[in-house]
């Protein structure tokens, strides 16, 4: 039945854009996303653009939820295929913003001086360290933290090993090759699973190759200088010896890019595969399987003489913005609404449990916290985090995404698909 479940819930969501929100084509909510203070009952319109396509179906059960508790809001949920920056140019083009909007870090540097009121008075902002503050006024609160890393299922582990697994055991990739083949030896056939995702590929994993430096922004710019040759950049070899083990273990090797993303989390929550790169934002897929509770996220083992392979990459994420245009009794409503959400018991339970999130804000216990998000939060208060880059262009991982679904697939080389990350950096502005 759980099965059963989770494919009917695979279909009903937009399961491929999980973490970034991106792609091509549009849809939205039910009803239009007008700027009108009220509907015809007389109740303010609140509007919420969400870009986490994992989440909205709770989304639209909180919002069900909210109106029915709150006499004067009507709430709806809205979401888009496309990338974030292009639909919001839309709504502001034809003058019907949303009321909240969901956004990256980079749209709220963006969009927030001209279009967000300024958060800096409201009541949860002194519990977070994450919100985005510009020229004095915060302009986006995070509604999480997220983190990313190598998802893992204990379970088949500890039953093949006898022994109880330990990550940190496994930072480096001499380490945890000696572990799959300990997994291989043990019966487990293939222990990982790979996102073929563009979205995975190309704005996670690849990611992390301008993400563990020091100096993000100067070897950004090297690289649109044309000035970097990743074929001897260390950072960029060790991640792709990583993915070349992960490739070799990989369960779907013989066609990779065919391997549905459900069945890999399925593999995963079952325990038939050990590993798998992947975020928090995953357990909305694994939670729908007959999953162990024995699972995590552990740093991407790396042969390295940095910590990189130590630490999580996360940080606050999908920041919220209210626009400054709808009427004033929308702006309190929303005001209202965010308060609710990040003070109240409900509003707390909605994030952690329903939408499986890790908490940005210190006031709210993460003791319920779903397998991976408790990891995450480990990770975060430990301080054993480090941020990831949210400033890449909006095409990034759908071009770069395709290169590395073709190295995935050995459709090219690693010196072809160093090539073609070198050769996109120098067309962007």
């Amino acid at each position: 039945m759980k099965k059963l479940l989770a494919s009917l819930l695979a279909c009903a969501m937009l399961l491929s854009l999980a973490a970034c929100g991106g792609g091509s084509g549009s849809g939205s909510g039910t009803g239009a996303a007008g700027s009108a203070g009220g509907n015809a009952d007389g109740k303010v319109h609140l509007t919420f653009f969400n870009t986490k396509s994992e989440i909205q179906a709770a989304m639209t059960e909180m919002a069900d939820a909210y109106n029915a508790s709150h006499d004067d809001v009507y709430m709806e949920i809205y979401y888009s295929n496309d990338t974030v920056a292009a639909h919001m140019a839309t709504k502001y083009a034809s003058n019907d913003p949303y009321v909240i909007s969901m956004v990256d870090t980079k749209d709220i540097y963006s969009l927030g001086p001209e279009h967000a009121i300024d958060l800096s008075d409201q009541p949860y902002v002194p519990n977070t360290t994450e919100a985005v503050e510009i020229d004095g006024k915060v302009l986006g609160v995070p509604i999480c933290v997220e983190g990313r890393g190598l998802i893992y299922n204990a379970d088949p582990i500890e039953a093949i090993t006898g022994e109880t697994f330990d990550p940190t055991k496994y930072a480096t990739l001499d380490a945890f090759k000696g572990l799959l083949d300990q997994l291989k030896a043990g019966g487990m056939e293939a222990p990982v699973g790979i996102m073929k995702e563009d979205w995975s590929l190309g704005a996670h994993f690849l990611a992390e190759v301008y993400e563990k430096r020091p100096d993000i922004d100067t070897f950004l710019a090297d690289m649109k200088a044309g000035k970097v040759d990743l074929m001897q950049d260390a950072m960029f070899n060790g991640l792709m010896d990583t993915f070349d083990t992960l490739k070799a273990n990989n369960y779907a090797a013989a066609s990779p890019i065919a391997a549905e993303r459900e069945v890999s989390e399925q593999k995963l929550a079952e325990g038939e595969i050990a590993f798998m790169y992947g975020g928090c934002w995953d357990w909305s897929v694994l939670n729908a399987y007959d999953y162990s509770e024995n699972m995590g996220i552990m740093p991407v083992p790396e042969n390295t003489d940095t910590d990189y392979n130590t630490k999580l990459i996360g940080a606050g994420s999908k920041y919220l913005m209210i626009d400054n245009t709808v009427s004033e009794e929308q702006q309190q409503a929303a005001k209202d609404f965010l308060t609710w959400l990040f003070t109240t018991d409900e509003g707390n339970k909605w994030l952690t449990e329903d939408f499986a999130m890790v908490p940005a804000y210190s006031n709210i216990s993460a003791e319920n916290l779903d397998p991976l998000g408790s990891s995450i939060s480990k990770y975060y208060s430990e301080g054993k985090m480090f941020p990831g880059y949210n400033y890449t262009p909006d095409d990034h991982y759908s071009k770069l995404g395709a290169e590395m679904q073709k190295y995935l697939a050995d459709q090219c080389s690693r010196e072809d698909l160093a090539s073609a990350i070198e050769a996109y950096w120098t067309t962007v502005q």
